[in-house]
């Protein structure tokens, strides 16, 4: 029992001075070349390594630093910088017969810089490549056959990059956008196989980023081009911080999304939903309080860099949209060709979500009723998309606002009386929006208690209405109006005084903002109105008189207009 015990200390002790003693006695700098080698022929860049340090109670060898070269066609910067690299090793063939059986490799803190060309090829596409291998060849002191044959058989049980940071570009821009506290963990990594990869990142401006699947083989030709099988999660990504809208102009929102994405032969392709939170799209709206969700579903081409947006769905609410077209991503911003078309959504549901296309109802209002119909094209970069169409609303009700007492300061309009709720039969324009504001043509708004308003106008980046209008009045509010000719000058005539006309149109203005607009005589526009009014209605006050035929009448006829009658 004593002899055994002595041998078992014996053996513990022999350990004991192994693992003290061998980290001095194995010169591990010797694997220098080797390891620098190994990875420049397997990546197809210049690999170089610090020196290294052995640890055996933690089976690996340590590197101070890590550099791994960039593609020369996209920077002389290096592509991958670390402060550290760990290398698992068998230890027992490392000491008995100085033998490199790696197992495993540990990057701590890369940084990680990928760039893009306008061509829209990535510097990591060569990595791996025959080619580059090729290139790699003096470095890696390998055969011909070897440079330009398969890639190396190189299996690695577990590879991880830990706490990185990711800095994405392009080649003809200095804008970059960061990702923090990058993880990826791969098991048994291989060149030439598929193998299981999680990729964790914390977003610009918060959120996060996770993938989890499948990757592999890496493609030979272009490593963008890898075959890819997973799961992908984003969370909260600020659209601004990223360039996908314009933050210069205040443009926003955060997009959560979980897809699908399988990517072979070049074709990539994902299912999913996208939901987009507190969008904020024209300079002078503001964010909207509801989301918009999309159920998606995109097939794009790596190699032209362009993808097909097939049918999807907008959902604001019980409000339902559909979406189809295109994309192109190879310049700096992400250009698209999207058709939208809706038909009899509720306009309760798009009420909280108009702010963010620069309307705000006016204090007190609210959408109670209507259907809304929209045929939009969206076009351009997404950092400056413009949005072109049509949009109409139906026996709509736009409660809480009295819209013949905010008429009532131009004195034609005095007398309309359109009630505590606006009921709308429709209203219908042609749109074009820009982030810079939103412009309205043909814009046409039948109101049973008030009559039809028509004309064009903008709402400007501060949320200022410019609109030049028309109010041709109903028969029954045409009545009402008329208390002395000066009134009638201006535009309003009853069918007495206008001699058989039943209905008159009246220029008028709208300014302010959309919440609290404001309603003023449209002065260059009441002549105008008068000449039309007056020489259409000849039979009344021209005496059936054609004014181009007798303008000295007609003239005669409109001064007697602007006299004040005698007391």
């Amino acid at each position: 029992m004593k002899r055994t015990l002595r041998i078992v200390a014996v053996v513990i002790g022999v350990l004991v001075v192994l693992i003290l003693i061998a980290p001095f006695v194995i010169p591990v700098n010797q694997f220098r070349p080797t390891i620098e080698d190994k990875a420049s022929q397997a990546l197809g860049r210049k690999v170089e390594i610090g020196n290294l340090s052995l640890s055996i109670l933690h089976g690996a060898i340590s590197a101070e630093n890590l550099s791994v070269g960039d593609d020369p066609k996209f920077s002389k910067s290096p592509f991958l910088t670390a402060k550290s690299l760990n290398v698992g090793v068998e230890m027992m063939p490392l000491i008995f017969s100085r033998s490199l059986h790696v197992t495993g490799v540990s990057i701590e803190s890369p940084e990680v810089i990928l760039l893009r060309n306008p061509e829209g090829r990535w510097n990591y596409s060569s990595l791996g490549g025959a080619q580059a291998r090729s290139e790699q060849k003096p470095a890696a002191k390998a055969s011909p056959a070897e440079a330009s044959g398969p890639p190396p058989d190189i299996t690695v049980n577990k590879l991880e990059l830990k706490d990185g940071r990711i800095i994405v570009g392009s080649t003809n821009s200095q804008k970059r956008s960061t990702y923090d506290h990058v993880d990826v963990t791969a098991s048994n990594f291989s060149l030439t196989s598929k193998f299981p990869v999680t990729v964790t990142a914390d977003l610009p401006s918060g959120g996060k980023f996770k993938l989890d699947g499948a990757v592999g083989p890496v493609d030979q030709e272009d490593a963008a081009l890898t075959p890819v099988d997973a799961k992908l999660n984003v969370t909260a990504l600020n659209l601004a911080a990223t360039g996908f809208l314009d933050s210069s102009a205040g443009l926003g929102g955060l997009l959560d999304l979980d897809a699908n994405l399988t990517s072979k032969s070049g074709e990539a392709e994902t299912k999913g939903t996208a939901k987009l939170s507190k969008a904020l799209l024209v300079a002078g709206g503001s964010p909207a309080s509801v989301p918009v969700t999309v159920d998606y579903h995109t097939k794009y081409n790596l190699r032209k860099s362009a993808g097909i947006l097939e049918p999807s769905t907008l959902k604001i609410g019980n409000a339902a949209a559909h979406l189809n077209g295109t994309y192109e991503s190879a310049g700096e911003a992400t250009a698209v060709n999207i058709k939208l078309e809706s038909k009899d959504m509720p306009a309760k549901d798009l009420e909280a979500f108009l702010p963010a296309i620069g309307i705000n109802l006016p204090k007190g209002a609210s959408l109670q009723a209507g259907t809304l119909d929209a045929n939009l094209n969206l076009s351009g970069p997404t950092n400056r998309l413009v949005t072109t169409g049509n949009v109409g609303l139906f026996k709509g009700k736009l409660a809480g606002f009295d819209l013949g007492s905010k008429m009532s300061a131009i004195s034609a309009l005095a007398g309309v009386k359109s009630g505590s709720d606006l009921n709308i039969e429709k209203i219908t324009s042609n749109v074009r929006m820009a982030p810079s504001g939103l412009q309205a043509e043909n814009f046409l708004a039948v109101l049973p208690a008030v009559g039809t308003l028509a004309g064009a106008g903008t709402v400007d980046s501060k949320n200022k209405l410019d609109f030049k209008m028309a109010a041709t009045l109903s028969t029954a509010n045409v009545a009402g109006t008329v208390a002395s000719p000066v009134t009638a000058g201006a535009g309003a005539m009853s069918k007495s005084s206008a001699g058989g006309c039943k209905t008159t149109t009246i220029p008028f203005l709208i300014g302010g903002t959309t919440a609290d607009p404001k309603f003023s005589p449209d002065v260059g526009g009441i002549a105008a109105s008068l000449m039309k009014s007056q020489f259409g209605c000849a039979g009344g006050l021209l005496g059936g008189a054609n004014p181009q035929e007798n303008p000295a009448n007609a003239i005669n006829a409109l001064s007697g207009l602007f006299k004040k009658k005698k007391p």
